[in-house]
């Protein structure tokens, strides 16, 4: 076995320079003890114990007080738990010198609408290139975080003139540590559990973290999955910096399972059409590169094996649609101190900190020998982008605010947060033959983000025809398929928001957007005598509902729509708040929470209707400011645990209080109105036993709302609080499964008709990774107050629920019909046969309570917000709805 190289660096402590031990390092070169070691500064060798997040950004700082004219520390934002994000700049003297001259000569570079040619041509002879190494973006994949320290040490300690050259000719920015929550709740748990000796045992506690795992973070994020929602600080931080610094290169170092080996670009099939050519030929040649440093140091790798360049919502991919050269690099993971694989050899901590930091220089290295060309095909890029809108049928995009005002706003701002120029109309106007309001975004696609632009809001991103013929021909011998993520994400689809597009637009004023999420709403007519209404039907007047709940307002919600003497009408689900049912100073508190949360709220002076119910009529409900709680822990998905939690706390704007999963087998439910059961992994019929399922039955029938997700709807109907069935694979042909030794002969009339004969006759339907589906929706209930009659979800996995028949509830959003069900992604052709007309949403009273059933997560990463008002109607309007005794 090799020797480490964390013993190479520090054996020799104290000393003017230490000589690197060749073999093991590969580098011949002398180190400054002037730099700081992790030793000097933490205590310990580097790779001998995992760094906390604390300890880390001591380091960081060592570094920087000790060399100011070499390192910048840039702080960018503070996680959900207050720990700081940050970034370091590394270069020689000269180039930290002038960082800001830098970092404006990249935004001329990517603007060339403001930038001439000759300009260019002048930045791309001058400027240094740049790489950007993000580290530790999930949080048990300890070893990045800790090559990171090792890769700034040596650029600033080697004495050596390859590593000044690679100074003189590259600006590199470290972000060391992208998930401190989640790598802290790893490290103190970790040593928690450590004895005596480190243990190699893959069964051994220390290879087996309890829930949630440290991959991710306060909020149990996967952060390599935000990068088009933006909703968590870690990525939204990340990505305005990126955005300020344009690096031509941006590498995203992980873990995998111990039994591999190292991984680097070029990535696997399928690819997104939208990658350049020049952006694949220079991955390629940055992995033949790195190639060649692993094989002098003698360790095995691979490439374009796994790991897809398709979807653009991972810290590798989002770069590449604004010019940036991205890809991910994966370490074999110890996760922990040593780790034996399956063939018997150990492989420890420290192999992991070796490779990702040999892995960096090396990347490093191509970037300072590519640096003109690195430079120029970045200019090409932006240009190309222009250009590609500019000869583009569907030049201009609009989407009216007015189809979902707090929507819209979102979408706009969240744009601009991706680097994206977003415009907003002055007035009405007509374009792409339809008339538009005052207000509405204009998106130019002739613009440096085109890419960007096409990725994320383009409904439908093809996979290469072969690939996909790939995937059927997989499918047809029961081989698994090769998709390794979702296949449709389109932004105003999953805010269910039509977009218009034409390739010209009629002279209008127009307004840069910012990147602001919420417009302030406002109050009018603030000193009627009788009551303030708001519409109902986005998450505006959602927020507002939240808000003035917590403020202690007395709120009552219209299960219909109701119409004015005025002509003024207001939509099912609409709020009201009465003069005589809250205090004197309702008017004041009302326009501040308006500001706040966006809703228009309009003061009337009658409460007289003349369509649709008055104010005291048994379809106007108080609502209530329910207890909501929020099942956790094992067997439930962290995953969808968080973003439900995140969703109802951070967008909803109200608490939630979690409880394990143990508790709710005899807790008292009773101060709750609201309980929510995730999606889960495990079995909740085993997690909850008999007395689990009782205890839940008994808090509905006495006036619980229970809301479930995907695989706990499984379980509310195993429990028979659902009169629902899960199916299994629809068969096209009668097959019969055979019994004897010798049967009657079959005639397989297709390929299609073996795939179903070597299925078990019970088998589930086949995986679908991810598509975006339509819904249509009954919209004559107050569970769907608000929502449009069609709406757009994710559909992933192999679940398909049988309708409730009328006698128990009712089915309040289904699947469209095969041929309109798929909107977005590749959805095999016998599950459209298969979920057409099933249920998405079910509603089943249950004594003085009820359940409410998602055959999917509308939670879905957070980013599905077309179905909020729906979440928020089951939510509060199911509190509202039920009748608890009080």
């Amino acid at each position: 076995m090799k020797k480490t190289l964390i013993a190479a660096l520090f054996a020799v402590a104290g000393l003017g320079t230490v000589q690197a031990d060749t073999n093991s390092l590969g580098l011949d070169t002398d180190y400054r003890s002037a730099t700081p070691s992790v030793e000097s500064v933490l205590g310990y060798p580097i790779g001998s114990r995992i760094s906390s997040p604390a300890a880390m950004y001591d380091y960081f700082n060592a570094l920087q007080q000790a060399h100011p004219d070499q390192v910048k520390l840039f702080n960018y934002g503070e996680t959900w738990e207050g720990r700081p994000l940050y970034y370091v700049a590394i270069s020689s003297p000269e180039n930290v010198a002038t960082l800001g001259d830098f970092k404006e000569g990249m935004q001329a570079l990517a603007n060339p609408q403001r930038t001439s040619a000759d300009e260019a041509q002048r930045l791309i002879n001058e400027l240094p290139a740049s790489i950007w190494l993000s580290y530790g973006v999930h949080g048990n994949e300890i070893s990045s975080p800790e090559a990171a320290m090792l890769t700034a040490w040596h650029l600033l300690a080697a004495d050596d003139q390859a590593t000044q050259d690679m100074l003189a000719n590259t600006v590199v920015f470290i972000d060391p540590i992208q998930n401190p929550d989640g790598r802290s709740r790893f490290v103190s748990r970790y040593y928690m559990n450590t004895g005596m000796e480190h243990s190699a045992d893959r069964i051994s506690v220390e290879h087996n973290e309890p829930w949630p795992n440290g991959r991710s973070n306060h909020y149990l994020f996967d952060l390599n999955r935000d990068w088009i929602a933006l909703t968590q600080p870690e990525v939204s931080g990340q990505v305005e910096e990126l955005l300020e610094t344009y690096p031509l290169i941006f590498v995203d170092l992980h873990e995998m399972g111990g039994d591999q080996t190292y991984y680097f670009t070029p990535e696997a099939r399928p690819y997104n059409p939208l990658i350049a050519k020049s952006q694949r030929e220079s991955l390629w040649t940055i992995g033949e590169n790195n190639g060649r440093w692993f094989d002098e140091q003698g360790f095995d790798y691979f490439t374009r094996e796994i790991f897809d360049a398709f979807y653009p919502g991972y810290g590798a991919s989002w770069p590449l649609y604004h010019g940036t050269l991205a890809m991910t690099y994966e370490m074999a993971s110890a996760r922990g101190h040593k780790f034996r694989t399956e063939d018997g050899e150990i492989l420890t901590y420290g192999d992991g900190v070796q490779r990702h930091f040999i892995a960096s220089l090396a990347t490093i290295e191509t970037a300072s020998n590519e640096r003109k060309r690195l430079l120029q095909d970045f200019w090409n890029y932006r240009n190309q982008a222009i250009e590609e809108g500019k000869e583009s049928d569907e030049r201009y995009i609009v989407i009216d605010s007015k189809q979902d005002p707090a929507a819209s706003k979102r979408l706009a701002g969240l744009l601009t947060q991706h680097g994206v120029q977003v415009q907003q109309s002055a007035e009405s106007f007509e374009a792409c033959g339809v008339d538009l309001s005052a207000g509405s975004y204009v998106i130019d696609t002739a613009q440096p983000a085109h890419f960007m632009v096409r990725t994320l809001l383009d409904e439908q991103v093809n996979m290469a025809p072969d690939f996909l013929a790939e995937q059927e021909r997989l499918r047809s011998n029961n081989l698994p398929d090769q998709i390794y993520d979702v296949t449709a994400w389109s932004l105003p689809l999953m805010f269910n928001l039509e977009q218009q597009r034409c390739a010209r637009l009629p002279r209008v004023e127009l307004s840069q957007v910012s990147g602001e999420l919420i417009a302030p709403g406002e109050l009018t007519n603030p000193d009627a005598e009788v009551a303030f209404v708001a519409a109902w039907g986005d998450m505006n007047s959602g927020r507002l509902l939240t808000a003035a709940l917590r403020d202690g307002l007395s709120v009552k919600q219209s299960d219909l729509a109701f119409t004015f003497k005025d002509g003024t009408r207001y939509p099912a689900g609409s709020l009201i708040f009465t003069r005589a049912d809250n205090p004197d100073d309702l008017s004041s508190r009302l326009a501040e929470l308006a500001i706040a949360s966006g809703a228009k709220v309009h003061g009337v002076d009658t409460s007289w209707i003349v369509d649709g119910p008055n104010f005291g009529s048994n379809n106007v409900q108080q609502v209530h400011a329910p207890r909501i709680a929020l099942a956790w822990d094992e067997p439930f998905s962290s995953l969808n645990a968080g973003h439900t939690r995140y969703l109802i706390e951070r967008k909803f704007g109200y608490p939630v209080t979690a409880i394990r999963a143990d508790q709710l087998r005899q807790a008292n439910l009773s101060r709750y109105q609201v309980l929510i059961l995730p999606t889960s992994y495990g079995s909740l019929t085993e997690a909850f036993g008999e007395q689990g399922q009782k205890n839940l039955t008994q808090w509905v029938e006495r006036g619980g709302v229970l809301i479930t997700f995907a695989n706990a709807t499984k379980w509310a109907v195993e429990a028979d609080l659902l009169a629902s069935a899960l199916e299994k694979e629809a068969k096209t042909n009668d097959i019969e499964t055979p019994t004897e030794k010798r049967v009657e002969g079959l005639l397989l009339n297709s390929a299609e008709h073996l795939h179903q004969y070597v299925n078990a006759a019970d088998a589930d339907p086949y995986w679908t990774s991810g598509v975006l589906t339509k819904l249509d929706v009954d919209q004559e209930h107050w569970l769907t107050a608000g929502v449009p009659d069609s709406v757009i979800s994710l559909t992933v996995g192999n679940q398909i629920f049988r309708p409730l028949t009328i006698n128990n509830g009712r089915n309040l959003m289904t699947y469209a019909a095969a041929d309109e069900l798929a909107v977005s992604g590749y959805l095999w052709a016998e599950n459209k046969q298969q979920l057409a007309y099933k249920p998405y949403l079910m509603w089943q009273p249950r004594g003085r309570g009820m359940v409410i059933s998602f055959t999917q997560e509308p939670t879905y990463r957070a980013y599905l917000d077309g179905l909020n008002v729906a979440l928020m109607n089951a939510i509060f309007g199911g509190a509202s709805h039920a009748r608890p005794l009080r």
